[in-house]
């Protein structure tokens, strides 16, 4: 049995695309000969959080300690040398399969009620390979009987040397945030204009995305692109400063809520019982 369970392989063209069944997550992309993800191998376990859904909170949760109408919880510390609860509860669950044909497939999760977190969720992810690339469409439900705290993020690495990068990100403001996810201040984002990452390391929020006529803000890395819609207004920009990723592919994380939403509320989405969120988002080459 492969660490990621099932794999399921998509095609388009000269378009490949893989998900798996474990955290429903995106495994590799590629056109043609070129693999567009820093992704991994189906007998390796995930790690870096590449490709991974971060449900129902991207991100850290400072201390893992939130109020929510009234009550007081405790998530696990899942990254406890920071003393944080990061990137949510469903990385390492199974996702069943609910639609497939050559080119798309849906995977859905169920997210029962558990300490730290009493809410029932169903999430649902669609993968679809098209001439422009690969599409990407979220959905999730509140199952249960009052509303329930809420954020959904991914966890895409573009591939390539993150030294020589040419990034270009439409965003208007930085969140400058502690080790734990806190924010700290705010500042103009310098990454408006394509400039050469270099040595810079980046793990780093942005917001005030600027959009085109179809909603959709468009982050640039060297001719690879990521949009989203307007669900996600909020990225993470990570430079992939670990053993294992080597600065060998940029993160490019779309996120419905800042970091430590849970706690600070901006961006946090509030779902009553039966509300359904969407969202979309996408990575293609640019052709300029």
């Amino acid at each position: 049995m492969n660490p990621s369970g099932e794999q399921y392989e998509l095609a388009f063209g000269d378009w490949r695309a893989c998900v798996v069944e474990v955290g429903g997550g995106l495994r590799t992309l590629a056109l043609g000969d070129r693999e567009l993800l820093l992704g991994y191998a189906a007998d390796e376990l995930c790690t870096s959080a590449r490709g991974q859904v971060l449900a129902p909170w991207p991100n850290r949760i400072a201390g893992g300690r939130y109020t929510f109408a009234g009550r007081e919880l405790q998530l696990p510390l899942n990254e406890p040398e920071r003393r944080t609860a990061i990137h949510g509860l469903v990385r390492w669950a199974p996702w069943e399969l609910t639609g497939r044909d050559e080119s798309s497939a849906t995977l859905e999760h169920v997210l029962h009620p558990q300490p730290g977190y009493p809410f029932a969720l169903r999430l649902t992810v669609r993968y679809a390979l098209g001439a422009d690339g690969l599409e990407v469409a979220a959905a999730a439900e509140n199952l249960g009987g009052a509303p329930c705290p809420f954020g959904l993020g991914f966890h895409p690495y573009l591939a390539g040397d993150v030294d020589g990068l040419v990034l270009c990100v439409p965003a208007a403001t930085t969140i400058v945030t502690d080790e734990q996810g806190a924010e700290l201040r705010r500042e103009p984002c310098d990454l408006r204009e394509p400039r050469v990452l270099g040595a810079r390391m980046l793990d780093t929020t942005v917001t005030g995305l600027v959009r085109g006529p179809d909603g959709r803000a468009r982050v640039r890395a060297g001719d690879l692109e990521l949009w989203c819609d307007e669900a996600f207004p909020f990225l993470q920009l990570f430079s992939g400063d670990l053993p294992d990723v080597g600065r060998r592919g940029l993160a490019v994380e779309p996120m419905t809520c800042a970091p430590n939403a849970f706690r600070s509320g901006d961006g946090l989405l509030r779902l009553t019982p039966d509300e359904r969120f969407t969202g979309r988002f996408g990575i293609g080459v640019t052709m300029s």
